[in-house]
């Protein structure tokens, strides 16, 4: 029974192997030219601003975008295995389905009346 699992094993370390090989390697033959434009911190193409000592406000709008990213992908992910099974499931399935597109839809309404899909 062991002997299925012994080909994933395998790949498996010549995977890892791959992948620490590769970080070594780049960090052995890799420049080592450094100057302050390659130090410096990058923020997106924008200057980056001087960050007050102590604790400081982050931007509630980076929240809402992962928060949002998460609630459209977790949708799709609902909705794949249901396209499969879409004749098997008969009218049961379409009526989850609509009452859990229709939950979605109402989200969706929701922060587009709010204003979280605008970037400012």
């Amino acid at each position: 029974m062991l002997d299925s699992y012994v080909p994933i094993l395998v790949l498996l370390a010549i995977a890892m192997l791959f992948a620490v090989g590769s970080v070594a390697v780049s960090a052995l033959v890799g420049p080592k030219r450094f100057n302050r434009a390659k130090v410096d911190i990058y923020e997106c193409g924008i200057e980056p601003e001087p960050v007050p000592a102590g604790p400081h406000r982050f931007p509630v709008k980076y929240y809402i975008t992962a928060m949002l990213f998460i609630v459209f992908d977790i949708e799709i992910i609902f909705l794949f295995p249901w396209a499969v099974t879409f004749d098997s499931l008969a009218v049961f399935g379409l009526g989850a389905m609509v009452s859990f597109m229709a939950t979605i839809f109402v989200a969706y309404a929701y922060i587009w009346r709010r204003g979280g899909l605008e970037w400012d």
